[in-house]
């Protein structure tokens, strides 16, 4: 498979685990509700200054028309600032670049930032295949996941389902010992899409229900509107994906 292509054959992965390919247009966004929270004050979970705010990217596809895509900063400029609410369109500012592992390739990809001129804070527009702060996509977990836990696969065969033959078995482990602590969690935040299933421990209810929805589909849905990750926030950004900061001392 050409590098830097998902392919055809990722394609009909990604379509298998309900990544519903030209599902919304292209070019649309979602806001990432949640990220920033009215009741937020100083010395809480994120203050608005150090609020984390990402916006997810429905794209799907080849990622050489991701990277056209993203290139141009009118096609998917907000027109309000999610943070400060200020009612102007929001600045194109520039780019970073992250780390991804998907079917058929494995590099680094930019990401479209905005700015805001009037609360001089920046927006990030995340591709939804993507998982935040992990290099693997949701298509490679997810494919990991089922073969480990619903299939009862070794970890080595079920990397080699997720197309990661090489892969060191302590990342499977971590990715299985993430997924089990946040099995409740996602099977509470999924109950809002789809009825809970009946099953034998909330592992096996959570991954029927992301198959059922699609894994793509309901991480978007997790991220954009309940702000609940997958394998769980990393510890500094717990529990919903913000900074955590001490209380200041008041004045003697």
């Amino acid at each position: 498979m050409a590098r830097g292509s998902f392919g055809l054959s990722s394609v009909s992965l990604r379509s298998a685990l309900g990544g519903r390919i030209g599902e919304r247009p292209e070019g649309s966004i979602r806001f990432c509700h949640g990220a920033l929270r009215s009741e937020d004050q100083p010395g809480s979970l994120a203050t608005p200054r150090e609020a984390l705010v990402q916006i997810l990217h429905p794209f799907s596809g080849a990622l050489q028309q991701y990277e056209e895509a993203i290139s141009d900063p009118d096609r998917c400029r907000l027109d309000h600032c999610p943070q400060c609410k200020a009612g102007q369109a929001m600045r194109g500012h520039g780019f970073y670049r992250r780390t991804l592992v998907d079917l058929g390739f494995q590099g680094s990809i930019r990401v479209r930032r905005y700015l805001c001129l009037a609360c001089k804070r920046t927006v990030s527009l995340l591709p939804e295949f993507a998982l935040p702060y992990r290099r693997f996509s949701v298509v490679v977990i997810g494919l990991f996941l089922i073969a480990r836990l619903r299939e009862g696969r070794t970890l080595v065969a079920a990397a080699v389902a997720a197309a990661q033959p090489h892969m060191p078995y302590q990342r499977g482990q971590f990715w299985v010992r993430r997924f089990r602590r946040q099995a409740e969690a996602l099977c509470a935040a999924l109950a809002a899409r789809h009825t809970p299933p009946p099953a034998a421990d909330f592992v096996t209810r959570a991954l029927l229900m992301l198959q059922s929805l699609g894994w793509i589909t309901a991480h978007r849905f997790l991220f954009s509107q309940v702000r609940v990750h997958l394998l769980g926030w990393p510890r500094f950004l717990a529990p919903f994906g913000r900074r955590a900061t001490l209380p200041s001392r008041s004045s003697p």
